[in-house]
């Protein structure tokens, strides 16, 4: 049995082209759960108007990517439970039988698939996706954390897979958690045993065109999260695999002669640098302050 959590906030624009796609699925998702954040719009009824579609609604101020999506998976039913975001539709109807595929392997816990950049993307985005997510698939295990640093644990939840009984084995998603719950359960994963696969064939349209505040305050997010789980990351620095992946699209702009977007590329690994660095002092100091025994609620 298959299920699907979708979180959502004002979708009314984007929650019709995102069930139809799931609907026209070889593998339809046995049990779908619409988690809402006290939307304004119709998303809820629209939602509601799909059969075989429930919806849970939440308060706003309560949504957490890591306690949201263990509220929802605990409500869910299925062996599998999906993953996608109200934003990134499937880009053919073989999306979930896809991205079961890998699970074949019985210590596969979490797959995640292919973001292919929508039509409107920057050329510096479509670029930035193709280095993430590469038309080659992989299966990564412990052995692989030496040889990949934090690319060992790089997943996403905008659209992933997890296996419910290899799950449980790592006690859940981290709660609270305000960005990257997917890295931490993808590196508690590998840690405990298990698998993550990357399943190319598994393709969604999905991409934004950030502002630099944009860029910013998402990276001093990221920044926050990996000072606050840098020891159970334990993983060398991201610092070498940030840098791959700048020269790979700087050089890649530079063939193509777009100056304009190589400027703005490097303009935004600026904000994201910035905001990184920033979130990780942000992180440090308030490990520091943290009362001594006072544990995180997990």
């Amino acid at each position: 049995m298959v299920g699907l959590v979708v979180p959502t906030l004002n979708a009314e624009k984007e929650i019709r082209t995102l069930l139809d796609a799931v609907m026209a699925q070889t593998r339809v998702p046995d049990d779908i759960l619409i988690v809402d954040s006290s939307s304004d719009d119709d998303t809820v009824r629209i939602a509601e108007s799909y059969p075989g579609v429930r919806t849970m609604t939440i308060r706003r101020e309560n949504f957490d990517h890591g306690g949201t999506r263990q509220l929802a998976l605990d409500e869910v039913e299925g062996d599998f439970i999906l993953f996608l975001t109200q934003d990134a539709v499937p880009a053919d109807e073989h999306y979930v039988e896809n991205l079961l595929v890998p699970f074949a392997d019985p210590l596969v816990a979490m797959v995640y698939g292919r973001q292919l950049p929508k039509p409107n993307a920057r050329r510096c985005v479509q670029l930035v996706q193709k280095y993430n997510y590469p038309s080659k698939s992989n299966v990564r295990s412990a052995d692989d954390i030496e040889r990949l640093g934090i690319k060992a644990f790089f997943a996403s939840d905008v659209c992933s897979a997890y296996r419910r009984s290899a799950y449980e084995t790592i006690g859940g998603f981290p709660r609270p958690c305000a960005t990257n719950e997917d890295m931490l359960a993808a590196c508690r994963f590998l840690r405990a045993g298990h698998k993550v696969a990357y399943e190319s064939n598994a393709r969604i349209m999905h991409s934004h065109n950030l502002t630099l505040l944009a860029q910013y305050r998402r990276n001093r997010a990221v920044g926050e999260f990996l000072a606050r789980y840098s020891e159970e990351l334990n993983a060398p620095s991201e610092v070498d695999e940030g840098g791959r992946l700048v020269k790979t699209v700087a050089n890649q702009l530079m063939q193509e002669g777009e100056i304009c977007e190589l400027c703005a590329f490097v303009v935004d690994c600026g904000a994201r640098l910035i905001g990184n660095r920033v979130g990780r002092a942000v992180g440090k100091e308030k490990i520091i302050r943290k009362p001594e025994g006072n544990a995180d609620p997990e």
